[in-house]
């Protein structure tokens, strides 16, 4: 009975034991857990050293001093002109004038227009801004930061990506002597990722210079603008009208995007604004720099996005890429192997998330360049080599077409600051001198359509419409004429 109640006794005290072990242990963890929150806070301080405003007594996080360094690249832009404008005729006025009468009246009408731009070159001047922020404009005049009003030239622009280029003119005038430009530090917009933090820089409403915070919400946005080639940012930071050609930048004042969209169904500003990745923009302003324009080289590749139905269907279990739906003959895509079904997962080594990233990626190369593409076939990895080469169907190149049904040869041409199709030379006895077309006619539109080049022109023409309705601009008049084809 003794040794029984001893064995009692000896395990009450090793559980008395092991009751003040868990609960040593348990304080223990609890002050560790408490130093790494105390090193952590401190490693987060320190990461947002660069974006505090230190007083005497205490650190407060502010955006100012990186809005110092960036505010002076960013700049107003004013424009002005002339645009086509088209009134809708009433149909009362056809009864009196017969059916043939246009249903549209052309006027030509004055113009203003704002936005923002960025300088990326101090030295030469150069602003970056978006194309139709300049498009038709005559006049261009630039306010910097300091409140200086200075005109700006437009060197080159890009419609399909929205990007033009101008340079300050007068850059050796008494004014600069004063102030001293300053361009802003373009950063790697393949970087940055979705919940990093973002300013967005610009004019909204003529208002003047206006800083807003967000996010980046999410990247390869597309799908505004059919023609166009879109890979934007997405923010929720304010973007609102006169924004655009602003700055998007990162917390350290590099320049992440340029503004160019909003989705705004009421008109307002909800939260959801896009910007030009900064990577697109330089390229395609290096390139407008050197050559005056974009030259832009042509994989050859017409596809779609790939969805989990065509995924499933290829039996892949890739759930992002840019699907092949046919290979043009000849093009560089079919010289390097490309077939249709391949799916397009990486190029240079970068994910491939869509065909529209895709598009955008190869339409900032120039013609030349080689690229390496990685694509899946039969489920197999396979790697091609693709050397880019001109893209002939870009209005950046052409520069005038013969349309042979027509018997007339066109090119681009601008009458009164007014953009269009030149008529350069009508054959005798052809269609477009049976119809009246004469030569240094200036075509505006063409079915309704407005053709600022023959890029959009040809465009129309490749449709193969039955009749072609042409509104020409000849001396002071303005004048409708029309084509039929014959149908045996």
């Amino acid at each position: 009975m003794k040794s029984f109640l001893n064995l009692i006794v000896s395990k009450k005290v090793l559980y008395e034991k092991d009751k003040s072990y868990i609960k040593k242990t348990k304080k223990n963890i609890v002050q560790f857990l408490i130093i790494v929150s105390i090193i952590s806070i401190f490693s987060e301080l320190k990461a947002i050293n660069n974006i505090c405003f230190k007083s005497s007594h205490q650190v407060i996080p502010s955006l100012a001093p990186m809005l110092e360094r960036v505010l002076p690249t960013v700049v107003s832009i004013r424009v002005s002109g002339t645009k086509v404008h088209n009134q809708q005729i009433p149909e009362e006025f056809k009864f009196f004038f017969g059916p043939n009468f246009p249903s549209q009246q052309k006027s030509i009408r004055p113009f203003e227009g704002i936005g923002s731009g960025v300088i990326i070159d101090a030295e030469k001047g150069y602003v970056l801004t978006n194309n139709h922020v300049v498009d038709n404009a005559q006049d261009i005049q630039i306010q910097l930061n300091e409140g200086a009003e200075v005109g700006a030239q437009l060197i080159g622009k890009d419609s399909l990506t929205d990007v033009a280029l101008l340079q300050i003119k007068n850059l050796n005038s008494n004014i600069f002597k004063k102030i001293h430009l300053k361009a802003i530090k373009i950063a790697d917009s393949d970087k940055i990722k979705v919940g990093d933090f973002v300013v967005a820089v610009g004019n909204p409403f003529g208002l003047g210079q206006t800083a807003t915070s967000g996010i980046v919400s999410a990247l390869g946005r597309s799908g505004l603008n059919v023609e166009g080639i879109e890979n934007f940012i997405q923010t929720d930071a304010s973007i609102n009208r006169g924004n655009s050609g602003g700055a998007l930048v990162n917390l350290r004042g590099e320049l992440i995007g340029i503004n160019t969209a909003i989705l705004a169904p009421g008109g307002g500003n909800i939260g959801i604004g896009f910007a030009i990745p900064s990577n697109m923009a330089k390229s395609l302003s290096n390139q407008i720099i050197r050559n005056g324009e974009v030259r832009r080289g042509v994989l050859g590749i017409k596809g779609t996005e790939l969805t989990s139905d065509v995924a499933k269907a290829l039996n892949i279990d890739v759930q992002k890429g840019a699907f092949v739906n046919e290979v043009i003959p000849y093009s560089p895509a079919h010289k390097a192997g490309i077939q249709p079904g391949d799916v397009i997962v990486n190029m240079d080594g970068k994910k491939i998330n869509s065909f529209a990233e895709l598009r955008a990626k190869v339409s900032i190369m120039e013609i030349g360049k080689s690229i390496k593409i990685g694509l899946l076939r039969k489920k197999k990895v396979v790697d091609v080599t693709v050397t880019l080469e001109r893209d002939n169907s870009s209005h950046v190149d052409l520069k005038k077409i013969t349309i042979s049904v027509l018997g007339a040869t066109f090119s681009n041409g601008t009458i009164k600051q007014i953009r269009g199709v030149k008529v350069e030379n009508v054959l005798p006895n052809s269609s477009a001198q049976s119809i009246g077309l004469k030569k240094n006619d200036l075509i505006i539109n063409l079915n309704e359509n407005r053709v600022k080049d023959i890029f959009e022109f040809r465009r129309i023409i490749e449709k193969n419409p039955i009749v072609l309705a042409f509104n020409i601009i000849r001396g002071d008049q303005s004048i409708y004429l029309l084509f039929r084809k014959h149908i045996n």
